[in-house]
């Protein structure tokens, strides 16, 4: 008997570890072990070597962990990142919550100036905030009219840095939930309503408790992104708030001491290791791609009971307060706080995207809000100027090459693990996701280290190689979301009735997902195009893109030339991304992902 069901067994083993359709990720899985993964463990092995003697060491380490400014770094870093993700969840899950209740047709009106504000350069946006939050911008002026003190002390300290981060962040968090609220049935809470229930109590009880995929998901994805920021503390802060990614190129670009500098990459990315094992023992970490089966339940039943203490006792407190409301205020003004809140968020969101423009067509030779005058100066210099537009015809090729590159590599690799039934396919959506998890400096790094043994430092193609890796995740799990929502019964009846495999392909399967390509494409390209921190190290001052150029024309003087290539940089990614909505997926909201 115990022969008979191994043996029954044995075929239902062979078909979980056979590859399958998985081959088709063979060149994805090549390309991020020569380019990412054997990098990467150059970079930890580089921070047990002792600089000048070669020898094994854990001294880096021991440095960095002892009593010194390298842990204060540390805390700044973990302290920032905390804060930013804390604020990105509170303030972004009430507007995520006001879209997914709004009409399909209106939601994704409204959700592309969300999208739009997350699409847009970070290096664009926190230029604007300098600006905007100087000793005479704009923000200090009005404070200074309303009377309110501080205007002249709004940047170089933690909370500027705290408050541009979250601002930057903040729609990764809102276009993460979005999606995950759109999925719950809406039912539950009418029916919970009708037992009962009031307008506060159906809404923890109800839809925050089914939401909280998202909010994990959203959380994980900020507090990794913020784990690794350097534009922003090195623009808007003071030496007080500097952080870990800061320290690697002060350490490796100024100092060149590899050892350390390798070990702190060790340290950020290990933290953001951590941070993705404990997402992953509850939820899974294929639940990132909008797939709601993958989650898994909590089989810790003290935390649910404290999960559901906290829920009942934010709905009774609650309930006190929206009666309240309805009772005194809701007769009076007659209008939703959450409307008003959510377009006010929207507001500052879109505020400083919008205040760039403008700023570019100033005729006086400082930048200021509102500018002054009405000038073309600005633009004929950036056009006029042999540099600016030598990194922007760079940056276009770049991106070109770099998204064509990353939708072919993706496109096998989705479509190989969306056929696949083999238990293998689970490891192999964590190895596409593992740029996203790395931070974007550690991977510059380390592609920066094994470049300069293969001689692509100061090439197209060396930051190409680079721009694939970062713009990979992002790619794929848009394009895994189209596979995923193709119809294949449709190649399926195309074979019965005598065509071809390249027939079904050409004229059945990529028609339908064509939409999903371009999309994976044009984000390929905006990532691309926006990249810095691959361009920083890995173009070695030599092949500068046009971010590049925009870093260091900030670092050193700051001129309304640089608003006016801010405003090329804005124009290409609002055109892009209107096109990007123009060929939206169909199904899931693949770009939202």
């Amino acid at each position: 008997m115990n022969t008979s069901v191994a043996a029954a067994d044995t075929p239902r083993r062979a078909r979980s570890l056979n590859a399958g359709p998985l081959w088709l990720a063979a060149p994805g899985v090549l390309f991020l072990a020569a380019f990412l993964v054997y990098p990467s463990l150059r970079l930890l092995s580089l921070s047990m070597i002792q600089n000048g003697t070669g020898e094994f060491s854990m001294s880096a380490f021991a440095r960095f962990f002892g009593p010194s400014v390298y842990r204060q770094v540390l805390q700044t870093t973990f302290s920032i990142a905390f804060q930013t993700t804390a604020y990105c969840l509170l303030f972004g899950y009430p507007l995520a919550y006001w879209l997914s209740g709004l009409p399909k047709r209106q939601q994704q009106g409204v959700a592309l100036l969300v999208l739009l504000a997350f699409w847009t350069s970070t290096l664009v946006k926190n230029f604007a905030w300098m600006v905007l939050l100087g000793r005479t911008g704009f923000v200090a002026n009005v404070m200074h009219e309303l009377g309110l003190a501080g205007g002249d002390r709004l940047l170089f300290n933690r909370t500027a840095v705290i408050f541009t981060i979250s601002h930057t962040l903040l729609p990764l968090a809102v276009v993460t939930m979005l999606p995950v609220m759109n999925q719950i049935d809406r039912r539950m809470s009418m029916a919970a309503a009708t037992l009962g229930g009031d307008r506060a109590q159906v809404f923890w009880r109800i839809f925050f408790v089914s939401s909280m995929r998202g909010v994990a998901a959203a959380g994980l994805l900020v507090f990794i992104s913020a784990l690794g920021f350097f534009i922003t503390p090195t623009l808007l802060g003071s030496p007080r708030e500097m952080m870990l990614g800061q320290l690697i190129i002060v350490q490796i670009n100024e100092l060149q001491n590899w050892q350390l500098g390798s070990a702190l990459a060790v340290v950020l990315v290990m933290s953001a290791l951590i941070s993705c094992f404990l997402y992953n023992l509850v939820f899974g970490m294929s639940s990132l791609a909008g797939d709601a089966d993958s989650v898994r339940p909590s089989h810790h039943l003290h935390l649910r009971r404290a999960g559901n203490a906290m829920v009942n006792a934010a709905g009774f407190l609650s309930s006190h307060v929206v009666a309240f409301y309805d009772r005194r205020v809701q007769p009076i003004t007659r209008v939703s706080p959450l409307l008003v809140y959510s377009c006010a968020l929207i507001f500052v969101l879109l505020f400083p995207i919008a205040a760039i423009v403008p700023m570019s067509f100033t005729s006086d030779t400082f930048l200021s809000f509102p500018p002054k005058g009405f000038s073309l100066r600005w633009f004929d210099a950036y056009f006029s100027s042999s540099l600016w537009i030598g990194a922007t015809v760079r940056s276009f090729g770049i991106g070109l090459v770099a998204a064509l590159a990353t939708a072919v590599i993706a496109t096998l690799a989705a479509l190989g693990i969306a056929r696949s039934r083999s238990r293998m396919k689970g490891a192999l959506f964590l190895l596409f996701l593992l740029p996203m998890i790395v931070p974007s400096i550690v991977t510059a790094i380390a592609l920066f280290f094994l470049c300069a043994h293969i001689s692509l430092v100061a090439t197209n193609i060396g930051i190409v190689i680079g721009h694939v890796v970062i713009a990979m995740p992002i790619v794929f799990v848009i394009l895994l979301t189209t596979f995923k929502g193709h119809d294949w019964g449709l190649d399926h009846a195309a074979g019965t009735l005598g065509a071809t495999r390249l027939q079904v392909l050409r004229r059945i399967t990529l028609p339908c997902v064509k939409n999903g390509l371009t999309a994976g494409f044009v984000i390929g390209f905006l990532t691309s195009f926006e990249e810095l921190t691959v361009a920083l190290f890995i173009g070695g001052g030599v092949k500068t893109t046009l971010p590049k150029q925009l870093w260091d024309d900030i670092l050193l003087q700051v001129t309304p030339t640089l608003a006016a290539a801010s405003t090329v940089v804005l124009s290409v990614v609002t055109l892009l991304f209107l096109l990007l909505q123009s060929v939206h997926p169909r199904g899931r909201t693949a770009a939202s992902q």
